[in-house]
């Protein structure tokens, strides 16, 4: 049995092994719907690939050893792991989340869940004494996104883990943005890792999937089965692509948390910008948590021109080149987004400008190309 591997090497190592059949290093793409059995039940493993697939499985294992997890289950999207996560509980249950999440997360939660008796509670989680007084006996998780999308809020997730244990409620968090390379909330008191693959794990912007990782095994068995009775599984192909991408996931990070720094401060000093956003500052709120829970700052960056109006916003990222304006992030090429008309439309107005994601607001995934060239094109850019 391998010894247990340091990140980097787990990123290409972990929970792997050579194919059985011929040896092939990278597990094989098993495209196929089912499997041979020598009698009625009698079968090696595998009945039926929506239950399980070995590419799947093998992606699941890697997950599960880069997030120091026990089991790894996969999805069709990150928004499809947040459905089966939701679907643990029952009309009545109340959810805790963050105020500032991604549009998509809000939408499933507002639009779908609530229809079928969820109550959800979005709350500034800066201070976890503020988030305590949201919970009740009808409480059964908190959900966590750190840093947040897209004002890069830093939440504490020790601080979390104490009061979700100290209440007897689940604590769930939304790792897209870091990344296991940055942070691992299984060690610092989690239940539940959730990723939108498609992002920084994947990381060439050709895979849309979803990851959960948890420790408990009546946990993992009841996701299991939603995931299976659901069936809103990731094919053979997407599964292999993502764990291509995890295999250079810490070369990759480092580069988009270098690039993010720079391009960070190359903004903070420009004498049109207003406001930048990113955890690395130390003015930001929460900096010393970010130092303390965090590996490095990440690439993801969120900027304010002065004045804070859409056309400046609109006219910046119209004039992008090598930056390329489009939903997504984590990818090697850079992205630009706008969060009031892309990832965030379907939160109202009113309740985002309220977390911060004015008409003005610009989000970047700073990519792995050579930072001078993103200066630049932001230069020309801003003007």
């Amino acid at each position: 049995m391998m010894k247990k591997l340091r990140f980097n090497s787990a990123t290409i190592h972990g929970g792997q092994s050579p194919d059985p059949a011929y040896g092939a290093v990278m597990p094989p793409i098993y495209q196929t719907s089912t499997y041979a059995q020598s009698s009625p039940g009698d079968h090696k493993g595998f009945e039926y690939s929506r239950t399980h697939n070995p590419t799947r499985s093998a992606l699941e294992r890697s997950i599960a050893s880069i997030e120091n997890g026990q089991h790894g289950l996969t999805y069709a999207s990150g928004l499809a792991a947040m459905d089966a996560v939701m679907k643990l509980f029952s009309p009545g249950d109340e959810i805790i989340s963050t105020n500032d999440l991604y549009g998509g997360s809000y939408r499933l939660f507002t639009k779908i869940f609530e229809n079928y008796g969820l109550k959800f509670h979005f709350v500034d989680m800066q201070d976890s004494n503020h988030v305590a007084k949201y919970v009740n006996e009808n409480t059964k998780l908190i959900w966590v996104e750190t840093p947040t999308n897209p004002m890069m809020n830093i939440i504490d997730i020790k601080g979390m883990a104490a009061l979700a244990k100290l209440k007897n409620v689940l604590l769930a968090v939304d790792n897209t943005f870091a990344s296991p390379y940055l942070q691992q909330p299984l060690d610092l008191g989690a239940d539940i890792v959730m990723h939108s693959a498609t992002k920084f794990i994947a990381g060439h912007s050709d895979v849309v999937l979803g990851l959960l990782v948890v420790n408990d095994d009546d946990l993992q068995e009841k996701l299991a089965f939603i995931q299976n009775a659901s069936g809103a599984i990731p094919g053979p192909m997407d599964s292999f692509l993502t764990l291509r991408g995890i295999k250079t996931l810490h070369v990759r990070m480092q580069r988009h948390s270098e690039n993010g720094a720079a391009i960070a401060n190359y903004l903070n000093q420009h004498s049109k910008i207003g406001k930048v956003y990113w955890p690395g500052f130390e003015s930001h709120p929460n900096h010393q948590i970010a130092k303390d829970q965090m590996n490095d700052f990440g690439g993801m960056v969120s900027f304010v021109p002065k004045g804070g109006d859409l056309a400046t916003a609109i006219k910046i990222v119209e004039k992008i080149k090598v930056f390329t304006l489009a939903e997504s992030l984590g990818g090697v090429e850079s992205l630009a987004g706008h969060p009031a008309s892309m990832t965030h439309a379907s939160i109202p107005k009113e309740e985002r400008e309220k977390s911060g994601v004015v008409d003005g607001l610009i989000r970047l995934s700073v990519g792995i190309e050579d930072v001078q060239d993103l200066i630049e094109d932001l230069e020309q850019a801003i003007g």
